[in-house]
């Protein structure tokens, strides 16, 4: 049995926790939740808002297989539109609150062999998307940190990034809440359909479990990144 750290419990982060608990796995769960559920082999620590300054993480003892960084925004406006505030947003949620949680936890990281870091990317990264420029630039952040730490932290900790499209979770609900929003997602992209936690899940297990991979940004986005949609 190993053990992980899961933090963020939205619809990616729910999905793997259980996913990883059902197959024997310890989950520390890092979230804003006050409960989540009763399986023994996950514990939960609730925590404020990541963005926070003072926000204090738990310490966990002990040798960490795996760290698992899920928390995202999704902040589509026209540049124009977008102040500073948005910018600082973006950047704390998704690429200070991942190295906040690096640094807390590489040593429990250090302390375990062939231990791995995952982060969440986007798809608007490699190819441009208008009213993108917050998260794209966020997200920019996270692909630079993932192969940065990769070079670093090798042999030791692999580092990988997982760059998806609209994947359909809580976070992207207002963009897929009816019908001709869901059928105009699913025609954008090249398959044909959006991502699901399930996609997500599967392509974290694969970085976990891939013992010659690390300082890679794995494109999980139904073809959007690099086929014609013609």
């Amino acid at each position: 049995m190993s053990t992980f750290i899961v933090v963020g419990t939205g619809g990616i982060g729910s999905a793997l926790s259980e996913q990883l608990s059902s197959i024997g796995h310890k989950v520390h769960v890092l979230s804003r939740q006050t409960s989540f559920g009763s399986n023994q082999n996950i514990s939960l620590h609730t925590i404020t808002d990541i963005t926070q300054e003072g926000t204090e993480l738990p310490t966990i003892e002990g040798p960490i297989s795996g760290l698992i960084y899920c928390p995202g925004t999704i902040n589509l406006r026209p540049f124009k539109a977008l102040k500073q505030v948005d910018f600082l947003h973006d950047l704390q949620v998704n690429y200070l609150g991942a190295i906040k949680c690096i640094q807390k936890y590489l040593p429990n990281l250090l302390q375990q062999e062939g231990s791995s870091i995952t982060l969440f990317s986007t798809v608007a990264v490699q190819k441009g998307m208008p009213f993108h420029a917050s998260i794209a630039g966020a997200k920019g952040a996270i692909e630079g940190l993932t192969k940065s730490l990769a070079a670093e932290f090798a042999p030791k900790i692999r580092v990988n990034a997982i760059a998806p499209s609209l994947t359909q979770t809580p976070l992207a609900d207002k963009l897929l809440n009816a019908d001709t929003k869901l059928k105009a997602a699913e025609d954008r992209h090249p398959l044909k359909k959006v991502g699901s936690t399930l996609d997500m899940v599967k392509a974290v297990q694969f970085l976990i479990d891939s013992p010659w991979v690390s300082g890679q940004i794995l494109a999980v986005d139904g073809g959007m990144s690099t086929l014609s949609n013609g």
